[in-house]
C-alpha cells in the first residue's frame, strides 16, 4: 500500500456534522467526506462524477496535531417575504490536521499528489472561504498503511503550541495525539459508525452514508532533536538591550 499525507492548516476550517439552515456545526477533526470533496476539487470533478464515489475506497486517517477553539458566526439571513433571523455558523480556528490516505493503486495515490500540487478548482477546508494557509506540500510514502505513517511522522503543530507541553526537567513532551481512521485500520479498537461516506455531492441531492471509524492515541512522536535544543534550552542569564545596539 502506497500512503499519501496532508497537512491542513488555515486560520478557519469547518468540517459540518449538522447541515440545517439556522445551525451548522463543526467537527473537532477533518471529515473523510470533505477531503473526498477536496480530492474531487483538485482532479477537476464535477459535483455529479461518478469517479467520486470510488474515492470512498481510499483508506483514511486523520491525526490531531493542534486542536483548535469554536469560533461562531452569527450572521442574519432575509426571506423574500421581509423576515428575518440570526443563523450560526462554526469554524475551527488555528487547527492543524495531518490527513493520511492509503491505496494498492499506486497510480491513484500518485495522481491525487500531483492534483493537490497543482489544482483544477479552488481548495478548501470544510467551506469555500476557509482556504489553506499556503500551498499544500502533499508527501508519499511507500509500502505502509495511513496508521503506520501517523503513529512515526513528526508533530507538525505550530511551536507556540508545541511549547505548551514542553516538560523542561524531562526534556520532552508530555502529550499524545488522537488519531481517528478507517475502522479495518484500528481493528482492535471499538468502533463506532459516523455519516460519513460520500454517495451524492449534487447540490440538487446531496446524500452521505455511514462508514465505522475508530479512535486511537499516538504516544511516542517523532520529535526533532534539532528544534528541541534551539527553542527549548534552559533560561540563560543574557540581557537584551534594544537600544544598546543604536
Amino acid at each position: 500500500m502506497k500512503t499519501l499525507t496532508i497537512r491542513l492548516i488555515a486560520p478557519l476550517q469547518s468540517y459540518g456534522n449538522q447541515a440545517t439552515f439556522e445551525r451548522r456545526t463543526s467537527d473537532d477533526h477533518p471529515s473523510k467526506s470533505a477531503i473526498i470533496g477536496m480530492i474531487a476539487a483538485a482532479m477537476g470533478y464535477k459535483r455529479d462524477d461518478k469517479r467520486i464515489i470510488q474515492l470512498n475506497e481510499l483508506s483514511f486517517a486523520v491525526r490531531v496535531d493542534q486542536r483548535g477553539t469554536t469560533l461562531t458566526d452569527f450572521q442574519m439571513a432575509h426571506s423574500k417575504k421581509g423576515d428575518k433571523w440570526v443563523t450560526h455558523r462554526d469554524y475551527l480556528q488555528d487547527a492543524v490536521f495531518v490527513v493520511a490516505l492509503g491505496s494498492d493503486d499506486e497510480n491513484l495515490i500518485s495522481d491525487i499528489e500531483l492534483a493537490l500540487r497543482r489544482p483544477k478548482f479552488q481548495l478548501f477546508l470544510g467551506r469555500r472561504a476557509n482556504v489553506p494557509a499556503g500551498v499544500i506540500n502533499p508527501h508519499i510514502f511507500e509500502n505502509t498503511d495511513p496508521v503506520s505513517v501517523l503513529s512515526k511522522l513528526e508533530w507538525q503543530a505550530s511551536r507556540w503550541y508545541q511549547q505548551r507541553y514542553w516538560h523542561r526537567e524531562n526534556k520532552r513532551f508530555v502529550n499524545s495525539l488522537e488519531l481517528i481512521a478507517d475502522a479495518d485500520l484500528l481493528p482492535d479498537k471499538i468502533s463506532f459508525v459516523v455519516k460519513d461516506r460520500v454517495i451524492s455531492f449534487d447540490q440538487r441531492n446531496r446524500q452521505h452514508g455511514y462508514r465505522p471509524v475508530a479512535s486511537d492515541n499516538v504516544d511516542h512522536i517523532k520529535l526533532n532533536q534539532k528544534y528541541i535544543q534551539r527553542n527549548h534550552h534552559e533560561k540563560s542569564e543574557t540581557v537584551h538591550d534594544a537600544f544598546g545596539a543604536l
